[in-house]
């Protein structure tokens, strides 16, 4: 049995009704030769389409609405989702019908969940054939005899169509409408494909709380003994790059659930960052570059020899590689897995003031998980200066958390303790100094850190408590440089350090606030101590 969803509107069914879709559920390589005639882009060495999404390169997360209707008037989390009213939302529906009426559309029958009894069917209707290739590269795909039938929610992406603010009450040409009740997604004015697959996340994200299921913005793969791993962690933080590891089963790199069975992705693909991309750190990730079907977004290409250049930004930071979960080796194409043994939590930090990796109590992984911590440098999003910024995305996903996020909290902290998992903060940022100052972290030193976390090995190694925040921090890891462990004796100036730690300790201190009248005593305890 799939999640359960309300009756839709009869309005829903309108958009297949009206707009019929000239090509329904074709094969990949059918989408991959609609693409290339329409010159939505091209075939590199190797075989990857590069397209380019032109002005909108990543999510445009303040275009995005939820209907504000009785049925979910109570449920939303209206501080962080914007609202659009019923009658906004039917004449965008409608003018995206009509926009609709002229164009050659593909529909595709797909499904969220690889867990059947906590999925749901999604029809999604797309203008641009290599949005429907990429899209059926992130969901699952049914098997033949499962598509057709209504299904539990329709998506509508038309790149092609610019909504108008006065008019559909949102703010600009770009609008991500979500309609929980007649089950609807309209997305209009951008060709970021990524916008999809984040609608799918929001409606789970919506829909399996009430089922005691647990949405994770997170990457799993599980060991040779049988020991799931999840790994939160925001964009650039190295949840794809670190849960595919060749001695590791990979279940998902993006969006999981938690339930009663365990662990089940949400997705049938990954959707990895391409910006200096290694073959070297991260081999499994770079063969996919070389891959037909793979659909690399804003990756710069020579136009002569068709070779890639992947350390090039001039088109995006943020270039994106979208393949199906089985073009990595080692990866479970069911998606399935039991509970955790770990959790693991990264940021990437640019203060330079995190160690590379932290055992958390469970207080502290509450208070870490609803502070969703990671910092941004310049280069990776516009309007950035020289100095790194804090960004606090609570739940590892603030975005696509259409609920408070203490209903999250409350079902991730109940999950810890029925399954005594063991909870880690890994960093993979700045050490030695700040961004500009200090270096990267070793993705070596992180790997064989992590591995010992997930081995169990680090649960023996002596510790020390972190003075501010509280953790413990191992002291000697066999096989890692012992220099680099306590950041604030890889600072040439240990002072700075703690002025640097103090400020970051405020800045997590005064987010927290907003979260405090919803946790226990405990989780407000776990927070750093502020030097007055």
């Amino acid at each position: 049995m799939s999640v359960s969803v309300t009756t839709a509107p009869a309005a829903a069914a309108t958009f297949a009704d009206c707009a019929p879709a000239k090509f329904s559920n074709l094969t990949a390589a059918a989408l991959y030769q609609l693409a290339v005639e329409r010159g939505e882009g091209e075939i590199a060495r190797g075989g990857p389409l590069v397209v380019r999404t032109g002005e909108h390169t990543g999510r445009s997360a303040m275009d995005k609405f939820i209907v504000r209707s009785p049925e979910v008037e109570e449920k939303v989390w209206w501080d962080a989702n914007q609202p659009m009213t019923q009658d906004a939302f039917d004449r965008l529906h409608a003018d995206m019908l009509d926009y609709a009426s002229s164009r050659d559309l593909i529909s595709q029958d797909l499904r969220g969940g690889a867990d059947k009894d906590h999925s749901i069917r999604v029809r999604v209707f797309t203008e641009y054939a290599w949005h429907g290739l990429f899209i059926q590269h992130l969901l699952v795909r049914p098997m033949m005899h499962e598509r057709g039938g209504e299904p539990d929610f329709t998506i509508v992406d038309l790149p092609g169509f610019e909504a108008d603010p006065a008019v559909h009450g949102c703010r600009t040409k770009t609008v991500i409408a979500v309609d929980f009740t007649r089950r609807v997604i309209l997305i209009g004015g951008t060709s970021y494909a990524g916008e999809m697959k984040k609608s799918v996340f929001t409606i789970l994200n919506f829909l399996l709380p009430e089922e005691g299921v647990m949405p994770m913005h997170c990457s799993v793969n599980v060991g040779r003994q049988g020991d799931p791993a999840i790994f939160f962690g925001l964009s650039g933080t190295g949840k794809t790059t670190l849960s595919a590891d060749p001695d590791r089963t990979l279940i998902g790199d993006d969006e999981h659930g938690w339930g009663t069975s365990g662990l089940f992705n949400f997705e049938g693909g990954c959707y990895a960052k391409m910006i200096r991309l290694s073959p070297t750190a991260e081999p499994e990730i770079y063969a996919t570059t070389q891959m037909f079907g793979t659909v690399l977004e804003n990756v710069v290409m020579d136009p002569a020899t068709r070779e890639l250049d992947l350390d090039d930004a001039s088109l995006a930071e943020n270039s994106r590689g979208a393949y199906p979960i089985h073009y990595i080796p080692n990866a479970d194409p069911n998606g399935l897995a039991g509970h955790p043994k770990n959790i693991v939590m990264l940021t990437c930090d640019a203060f330079g003031v995190m160690p590379p990796i932290a055992r958390l109590t469970r207080d502290q992984a509450m208070y870490m998980f609803l502070s969703g911590y990671t910092a941004k440098v310049a280069g990776t999003e516009k309007g950035l200066g020289k100095e790194p910024q804090a960004t606090f995305s609570t739940c590892f996903g603030a975005p696509f958390m259409p609920r408070h996020p203490s209903e999250y909290g409350a079902l991730l902290g109940k999950l810890i303790d029925q399954h005594d998992v063991r909870c880690w903060l890994v960093n993979t940022g700045w050490t030695g100094g700040a961004y500009g100052d200090g270096a990267r972290m070793p993705i070596k030193a992180t790997r064989a850190l992590l591995a010992a976390a997930l081995d169990g090995s680090l649960i023996r190694a002596p510790m020390e408590k972190d003075p501010i925040f509280g953790f413990d921090v191992p002291t000697s890891v066999a096989g890692v440089d012992g220099a680099i462990l306590n950041p604030r004796n890889t600072w040439a100036d240990p002072s700075a350090y703690d002025a640097q730690a103090n400020k970051l300790a405020q800045m997590f201190v005064e987010n927290f606030r907003i979260y405090e009248p919803y946790v226990s005593d405990g989780v407000k305890a776990a927070g750093p101590a502020v030097a007055v």
